[in-house]
C-alpha cells in the first residue's frame, strides 16, 4: 500500500472510516435531491440538471476524502485530487446554486436567518473576489512551496484538512466570481474579471515552478506528470469560468 494510503485507509478499520468520512457528502447528495424533488412536486419547478450537477460536485469533492485518489499513490494521484477536489468539483456546485434551493424549501423563519448570513459582514469579506483569490492560491503556493505536502503525506489529519480547505476555498472563489445565488456583495465584473486572469497567472506559474523544482522526496517523474495535470487541468477549469463570466 502507498505511503498516503494510511491517511484514510489505515489497518482493519478502513472501511469504517471510509463510511465515516463519506457520510458528508451522501447527506449532501441526498438533502439537496430531496429539496429538489419536493420543489417539484410543489408545482414550483427545479432543473434536473442542476441535481446533476451537484451530485457531480459532491463525487468529484468525495474523491479526496475516499476512495483510490485519497490513498495518496503519488503526486499524480494527489494533484488529480486537487484539481478534482478544489477546481472541478467547487464550479459544480456553485453551477447547482445550493442557495437559491436552501432559501426556496426553507422555512421562513430558517430563510431570514441564513439571508441574515449572507448580507453579514463576514460573507461580504470572504466572497470578495481579492480575498477568496488570495486564500484559494495562496493556499496553494504555501501548500507547494513550503514543506506542508510533505507533512500532509505523514500526518493523515494534515492530509484532510488540506483537502477540506482546497474544497471550501474553491468553492468560495468560485462564488465570489460566478455565483449563481442570490449574493447582495457582487462585485463589480471587471475586478472579477483582472481577479480570475491574475489566479490563472499565478496557479500556471506554481505549475511550471513545480516541475521545475519537485518537492522533496518525490519521484520527478511522477511530479513532472502531476505538474503538467495542474497546469493544463487548470487552465480547462479557468477557461470554463472565463466563459462563466462573460455569460
Amino acid at each position: 500500500m502507498p505511503v498516503g494510503a494510511e491517511h484514510v485507509h489505515g489497518g482493519s478499520g478502513a472501511p469504517a472510516a471510509e463510511w465515516i468520512l463519506a457520510v458528508p457528502f451522501i447527506v449532501a447528495a441526498v438533502t439537496y435531491t430531496a429539496a429538489a424533488v419536493a420543489e417539484r412536486r410543489g408545482g414550483r419547478g427545479w432543473p434536473w440538471y442542476r441535481v446533476a450537477l451537484w451530485i457531480l460536485g459532491v463525487g468529484a469533492a468525495m474523491s479526496g476524502f475516499v476512495g483510490p485518489l485519497a490513498a495518496q499513490g503519488g503526486f499524480t494521484e494527489h494533484m488529480l485530487a486537487h484539481v478534482l477536489v478544489g477546481m472541478v468539483a467547487p464550479v459544480a456546485l456553485v453551477l447547482a446554486a445550493p442557495t437559491t434551493l436552501a432559501l426556496r424549501t426553507m422555512s421562513v423563519v430558517s430563510a431570514r436567518r441564513l439571508s441574515r448570513v449572507l448580507r453579514g459582514t463576514p460573507a461580504a469579506f470572504l466572497t470578495h473576489p481579492v480575498v477568496a483569490a488570495t486564500l484559494n492560491i495562496g493556499g496553494l503556493w504555501v501548500l507547494y512551496a513550503t514543506p506542508l505536502y510533505e507533512l500532509m503525506q505523514q500526518v493523515p489529519l494534515v492530509h484532510l484538512l488540506v483537502m477540506l480547505h482546497l474544497l471550501l476555498v474553491g468553492y468560495l472563489f468560485t462564488v465570489s466570481l460566478v455565483g449563481l445565488d442570490p449574493s447582495p456583495h457582487r462585485t463589480g465584473l471587471a475586478l472579477r474579471a483582472v481577479v480570475l486572469v491574475l489566479s490563472s497567472a499565478a496557479h500556471g506559474v506554481l505549475a511550471k515552478l513545480i516541475y521545475a523544482h519537485p518537492p522533496a522526496g518525490a519521484s520527478t517523474v511522477d511530479v513532472r506528470a502531476g505538474a503538467q495535470l495542474m497546469f493544463y487541468g487548470g487552465d480547462a477549469v479557468d477557461l470554463a469560468l472565463i466563459a462563466l463570466l462573460c455569460a
